[in-house]
């Protein structure tokens, strides 16, 4: 027998392989799959909504209803995705310094 001898029920691994919380989700919000739902007070309104809806590509499920308050939040979030942060390159040590003095990173700068 060989030392990677799996010791142990492997229905008990695969039930928990199987279970647990998906982060990683095929379906995403504004799609088909999985319209997103905005509550508007006038008619006026839903056509603004529908137009920036239909420019983004997004499928929404408006409903009119001037009892409520306009509740737009998932419609923001999409729009509005955060961008990733992007921090400029620190020259290594060995560079020509970005001062413009001629003299490497480290003997200048550093």
């Amino acid at each position: 027998m060989s030392k990677l001898f799996f010791k142990g029920r492997i229905e008990t691994r695969q039930n928990h392989v199987l279970s647990g919380y998906n982060v990683n989700r095929d379906v995403k919000a504004g799609t088909k799959e999985a319209p997103i739902n905005i509550v508007v007070p006038t008619e006026l309104r839903k056509q603004e909504v529908e137009a920036i809806t239909q420019e983004h590509s997004i499928f929404a499920n408006i409903t009119v209803d001037e009892s409520q308050e306009e509740n737009t939040i998932e419609l923001d979030t999409i729009l509005n995705k955060a961008k990733p942060t992007v921090f400029e390159k620190k020259p290594n040590r060995n560079d020509p310094c970005s001062c413009g003095s001629g003299k490497k990173y480290k003997k200048c700068c550093a």
